[in-house]
């Protein structure tokens, strides 16, 4: 696992921070979305007003521990990204990658 973010989350639930790879270092958002349907993500995550991917809310089985499921996807990429954006120390959430 490989941490590829870091993020602070305000009183909204909207989460602001930065997504740094070897490729990629850029400030994005996670904010709440109004959901149509099941299916529909629980957050949206944008780089500069752009839509770069989406969330799920989830619960560790085994911790009970809330998190959030990412899929980040960009032309520049071969395939999607998938990650998870768990609580940190000191308030902070890290992006943690794995394959």
């Amino acid at each position: 696992m490989a941490q590829i973010g870091t993020f602070i989350r305000d009183e909204n639930g909207s989460y602001a921070g930065t997504i740094k790879t070897l490729t990629l270092n850029v400030k994005a958002t996670i904010k709440p979305c109004d959901r149509d349907n099941d299916k529909a993500p629980d957050y949206r995550v944008t780089v500069n007003g752009v839509e770069f991917g989406a969330g799920w809310s989830r619960t560790a089985r085994e911790t009970g521990a809330e998190y959030l499921s990412l899929k980040l996807d960009d032309p520049s990429f071969t395939a999607p990204v998938y990650a998870s954006l768990v609580q940190a120390d000191k308030g902070e959430h890290k992006l943690i990658w794995s394959r």
